[in-house]
């Protein structure tokens, strides 16, 4: 992948990782405290938390292509990766006080990183299905 490709990804990403948090705070906020509002504090710690999250993207960047098992296993440290720094962040930003709290944030990162890699991979599908049509396409008017 080009550079230019990776960090229209990272852009990508930041923007659904954002999208993602403020949607799942905003359902539970409505069942656990339906009388907190979002304060600007708030939102500024979210797309802290985004940005972080979408730079990380760069454990999974390679100029070059390698393969699916070196793919996993990028995917694997970079779950780790960000499972730390983000409870990291969290302890900084006074969010992760004790080790419930760690873990309920832990807990949240993986619905959002999964949710993120099944947009990501229905993305590369429909684009995968693109270049076969143009490649049927191209194979029918060669022969």
């Amino acid at each position: 992948m080009k550079l230019s490709g990776f960090v229209q990804k990272v852009m990508k990403d930041f923007l659904i990782i954002f999208a993602s948090i403020i949607i799942i705070i905003t359902i539970l906020r409505q069942v656990y405290y339906p009388d907190l509002a979002f304060d600007l504090k708030s939102i500024y710690i979210v797309m802290v938390f985004s940005i972080f999250s979408a730079l990380m993207g760069f454990i999974l960047y390679s100029p070059h292509d390698i393969s699916e098992k070196e793919m996993r296993i990028r995917m694997v440290i970079h779950f780790a990766a960000l499972e730390i720094l983000l409870i990291i962040l969290g302890s900084i930003f006074d969010i992760v006080n004790s080790t419930s709290d760690a873990i309920t944030l832990a807990l949240e990162i993986a619905v959002i990183y999964t949710l993120v890699r099944l947009l990501s991979w229905q993305n590369d599908k429909k684009e995968a299905q693109k270049i076969n049509e143009k490649l049927k396409a191209f194979k029918k008017d060669v022969y």
